[in-house]
């Protein structure tokens, strides 16, 4: 079981900048540039996610890959969350894929 953050925690913690939280999640989105980009990303992300036992909603796109995680034991954001999401924007890096610019 985990202990639930609130959205301002989320943002306050490091390496989730590119990352949004609302109430319940937090999601991000990657410009990918391509499909095949993208795959080789949401491989990425499910080596990580199977490796943390801790797995986000993930919508491959063309062109970009959009993430959103959150805790369903305990109805929204724990620090599961922000360890999955610096380890997506770690992977992202590695890639060379950036994080789509936020509004």
């Amino acid at each position: 079981m985990s202990d639930t953050i609130s959205p301002a925690e989320f943002a306050a913690a490091d390496g989730v900048t590119d990352w949004q939280a609302d109430g319940a999640s937090a999601a991000a989105e990657f410009r990918t540039g391509s499909f095949a980009a993208g795959v080789r990303f949401v491989d990425a992300i499910g080596e990580i996610a199977d490796a943390v036992n801790h797995h986000p909603d993930v919508d491959l796109r063309y062109a970009s890959v959009t993430v959103r995680t959150s805790s369903h034991d305990v109805g929204g954001l724990s620090g599961r969350d922000v360890d999955l999401a610096r380890r997506i924007s770690d992977a992202a890096r590695e890639l060379e894929i950036p994080v789509a610019t936020q509004a």
